[in-house]
Parts: structure tokens; C-alpha cells; sequence
């Protein structure tokens, strides 16, 4: 079981910049994909972002060049920097996590959640 603690989430104006981070306390396996994924109302949870088991991260086209995915094995955590943010960033965030080397952009793919950081843009 993968245990997922996510923190990070605020309100901030366009232009602005915050860091979300994942824990996942306690996992030592190295094969894990984790990722972003975010939520507006009324939209459907889209993937943000994810990283492999080999760090190599993946970006949705509406982030790219903003957003950055980091891991930290030693941590048992990873990141999600975001910068430059806009209105239409505003959602819940949730970081998910599943088992293997490959990452993927559908929701269904992931068997492990956190419970969510509301990211507010103005």
C-alpha cells in the first residue's frame, strides 16, 4: 500500500508561483510512478504531470515550460513546481501514485490518491 500526504496548496495572483508536494512515507520501492492530476468544477481530472521510476517527466500542453515534476528518492517525496500561474490553473490537485516503471495520463491507471490541495489563481 502506498500512502500518499500531500501539502502546498494556497491562493495566489496570476504571475505567481507555488510548490505542491507528495509524501509517500515509508515506500521503499523504487519502481513507482507518481503524478499530478487536477480537478476544476464541473471539469473532469485531468493528469498534469508524472514522473518514472527513472525520472523521466511527462507534461499536459497546457503546462509546459511552467510546471516542473521532481522526485526525491530519499525523500520519499516529489514536487510539482509551478510558475507563471494562471486563472485557468485553479483546481484541486491531487497527487496519485501506482506500482511499475511506466507512467500514463489516464486517471484509472493509478491505484493510490491523495486527498487533494486546492490551488487558487486570481
Amino acid at each position: 500500500h502506498v500512502q500518499l500526504v500531500e501539502s502546498g496548496g494556497d491562493s495566489v495572483q496570476a504571475g505567481g508561483s507555488l510548490r505542491l508536494s507528495c509524501k509517500y512515507p515509508g515506500y521503499r520501492y523504487s519502481r513507482l510512478c507518481v503524478a499530478r492530476f487536477r480537478q476544476a468544477p464541473g471539469k473532469v481530472r485531468e493528469a498534469v504531470a508524472a514522473i518514472d521510476s527513472d525520472h523521466s517527466a511527462t507534461y499536459a500542453d497546457p503546462v509546459k515550460g511552467r510546471f516542473t515534476i521532481l522526485k526525491d528518492n530519499a525523500k520519499d517525496a516529489f514536487y510539482l513546481q509551478m510558475n507563471d500561474l494562471k486563472p485557468e490553473d485553479t483546481a484541486m490537485y491531487y497527487c496519485a501514485a501506482r506500482k511499475g516503471t511506466a507512467c500514463y495520463k489516464e486517471r484509472y491507471m493509478y491505484d493510490y490518491w491523495g486527498q487533494g490541495t486546492q490551488v487558487t489563481v486570481s
